[in-house]
């Protein structure tokens, strides 16, 4: 594609991206376009030299990894051996003394309030408003809307079910009950609220009762006598129960109780990444407005259902009546994360005076930075002055401490307070997890979460052990030695480190959307484990998820696991390779097959359509949410079988043009949709899924960026 490029400050910027940033970024800011292309020039092309370096590295040490393996071929590893052998190659580093973090300015969503997390494609403008809107959902609409209770007979109508809506009011009042007990009979058979002398009331009849915890009540709005809503707290999570006499639900209701409003997603991570498919300078200001617009609190986004024009734009913040009778606001939004590229990827929207391209991740260092410049006079966001920028896939402490070198530098320039730019560390790289205390310590100032991404660690895990043998099946691997290590040691250290209270402990995501029964069932484990905060794929599912941070006080957890045996180095550094890699012809098959049909069914959406996250029937047709970890793993684990000869490429090659028909079929009522099996020859998309397996140990640390970007750019030049 050609791109017209602007000389501005000895760099080549986009025309695109120049005119955001010089028109609609920086406009009402202190910061000039001079003052800021001046300084962006001066810094990028300081820390260019010093990020290619860092990748570099990265292929150093993954070689002698490789060749290490390669000279132990078929002898057991000497785990002794293997750790000072790490060492010598400074993958491992020395572990200093103990330390606590010293963040400040931090937001209580991040501190003190335990509670799910979205993360959200920034480029989808209506799906960002919506997740920054579901700070507060509704429990009733969650579970009539999905499997999270049993089916009624009339559960298919799009008519409201009555019979469907007393089983959800049933919930609901349970949830009462078991939360928010009073002190002499249930929620169940209450026919009145009113606020009386700051203190709830609730009657049955004549009688009266009141919570049996009178500090769970917080306030009301409405008159007295008859609140339309009551504010309820627990765990500092709010609850809001709704009176609305013209709902279908109320008339079912003998108080006339029409909703019970959950405070849900308490944070959200606005993402750059993995769920996005950015290549140019096209989709990365498409991504940079609507992060902008989250800033300024302006963006909106229109869209067509039913032959009806809708409208979204972010809600205000909630206001009632406190029980000493004064104003009380709460705030009205999910607190918004930015998650940035990581150090790997180069984008062509700026050329440096060498011609080459940017590093991806120092662009959107200042231009996500620069956004949030908006925000500290509204305080719509943080209302303590700070940015929260979630870094990705770095590995070990020399790329952490560049992270904190470069957040330094963008303050500089953009005349922000050190330590303005607070840092999610994801420690989803296997030289991270490994040095995880040393991490966080080049970032003690800025860090405000670390979050295990068990799938592209799983991804790295392969890759970094590739010439040790062939791996175990990946539905193996959540239960394997070394994975069980990795989800403890990020707690361990975490809480070593002093985060309980003062930062993000957090968990991977529920990768089944449409199984919101089974998360309700499943996903505690993650806030037993230690986590304040754990990852979910919508807001139903956060408010559905949000019902277990009040079964569970996790600063009480946190407390307790302070005083268990910390992971063991061992433990993590376990490679998972088969013992006896006897599998059958049909096992292998299956297994091949599955990694196929969820990589191609990803990838022909990335490479042709531009969607970097979806759902994917997986080859049951069960919806799984799908982004580049997924195929990181799926691309690695197929790799890996070929490579030491669990499979052939023939029979791969085979196995992809037969699950190519079926993604085909999955897809036939898109009418986007291009069929991959009507020329394989002709595919981009096809050849970008067979290059990923078949290059796939070529590929840097085994990611997937740079197959899907050039294809990705290739098929919209060719729709060009």
């Amino acid at each position: 594609m050609s791109i017209k490029y602007k000389n501005v400050e000895n760099l080549k910027v986009s025309e695109e991206l120049l005119n955001f940033v010089n028109n609609e970024l920086l406009k009402d800011t202190p910061v000039s376009p001079e003052k800021f292309w001046s300084g962006f020039s001066k810094v990028v092309h300081d820390l260019a030299p010093k990020n290619k370096e860092l990748i570099k590295i990265r292929e150093e040490i993954q070689q002698k990894i490789n060749e290490w393996h390669k000279s132990r071929k078929g002898n057991e590893i000497n785990l002794e051996e293997y750790k000072d052998f790490l060492k010598s190659i400074g993958y491992l580093k020395e572990v200093g003394p103990d330390f606590k973090i010293e963040t400040k300015n931090v937001d209580e969503e991040i501190t003190s309030i335990a509670g799910p997390q979205l993360v959200v494609p920034i480029m989808n403008a209506r799906y960002a408003l919506n997740a920054a809107n579901a700070r507060w959902m509704s429990l009733y609409d969650s579970l009539y809307g999905t499997d999270a209770i049993e089916d009624s007979e009339d559960s298919t109508s799009q008519r409201y079910d009555p019979e469907r809506g007393e089983l959800v009011i049933k919930y609901g009042r349970e949830f009462l009950d078991k939360f928010f007990t009073l002190k002499d009979f249930s929620w169940k058979k209450i026919t009145g609220i009113a606020v009386q002398k700051g203190e709830l009331k609730l009657l049955k009849g004549v009688d009266v009762t009141t919570l049996k915890d009178s500090v769970k009540f917080i306030g009301h709005r409405g008159e007295a006598d008859n609140p339309s809503a009551i504010i309820l707290k627990n765990n500092n999570l709010h609850i809001e129960i709704l009176k609305n006499p013209r709902a279908f639900s109320a008339q079912q209701d003998h108080a006339g109780i029409s909703d019970i409003i959950l405070e849900s997603a308490v944070s959200t991570i606005c993402d750059n990444e993995d769920s996005v498919a950015a290549v140019d300078a096209e989709d990365k200001v498409l991504c940079y407005r609507n992060w902008l617009g989250l800033m300024k609190g302006d963006l909106i986004s229109q869209f067509e259902k039913d032959g009806k024009t809708f409208e979204r734009k972010l809600n205000p913040n909630r206001s009632y009546i406190s029980k000493d009778g004064k104003g009380l606001k709460l705030h009205g939004r999910s607190l918004l994360l930015v998650r940035n590229v990581g150090h790997l990827m180069t984008n062509p929207s700026i050329l440096l005076n060498d011609d080459s391209e940017i590093p991806e991740g120092l662009m959107d260092a200042f231009i996500t930075t620069a956004a949030a410049l908006h925000d500290f006079k509204r305080k719509g966001n943080s209302r303590t002055g700070s940015i929260y920028i979630v870094k990705p896939k770095m590995h070990g402490p020399d790329e952490t401490a560049f992270t904190d070198e470069i957040f330094s530098r963008v303050e500089e320039v953009l005349g922000l307070e050190q330590y303005t730019c607070k840092i999610g560390i994801m420690d989803e790289e296997r030289r991270t997890s490994s040095n995880l205390k040393e991490c966080i310590r080049t970032l003690k100032n800025r860090v405000f979460f670390i979050n295990t991404g068990f799938l592209d660690r799983t991804g790295d895990e392969m890759h970094t052990s590739m010439e040790a043998g062939p791996m175990i099946k990946k539905g193996d691997m959540k239960s394997s030695k070394w994975i069980q290590a990795y989800e403890n040691n990020n707690v361990d250290i975490g809480l070593m480190c002093g985060f309980s209270g003062k930062a993000q402990i957090g968990k991977g995501m529920w990768a089944m959307p449409d199984k919101m029964k089974d998360m309700l069932d499943q996903k505690t484990g993650h806030l037993k484990a230690g986590a304040n905060c754990a990852w979910v794929p919508s807001p139903t599912a956060a408010a559905l998820h949000a019902i277990h941070y009040h079964e569970i006080n996790i600063f009480d957890v946190q407390k307790d696991l302070t005083k268990r045996q910390p992971a063991k180095l061992d433990d993590l550094l376990t490679i998972p390779v088969a013992d006896r890699p006897n599998w059958s012809v049909d096992e292998i098959n299956s297994e091949i097959s599955n990694s196929a049909q969820t990589l191609l069914g990803y990838v022909v959406r990335w490479v042709d359509q531009g969607v970097g996250c979806s759902k994917v029937p997986d080859i049951n047709n069960v919806g799984l949410m799908e982004d580049r970890a997924t195929l990181r793993i799926s691309s690695q684990h197929i790799a890996n079988w070929i490579h030491h000869g669990i499979t052939t490429k023939i029979q791969v090659t085979e196995i992809m043009k037969q699950m190519a028909k079926v993604v085909d079929d999955q897809n036939k009522d898109d009418p986007k949709y291009v069929k991959m099996s009507d020329n394989f020859d002709s595919s981009i998309a096809f050849k970008t899924a067979c290059d990923l397996v078949f290059k796939g140990t070529d590929q840097p640390s085994g990611y997937t960026e740079p197959l899907l970007h050039e294809n990705r750019i290739l098929k919209k030049a060719s729709q060009n």
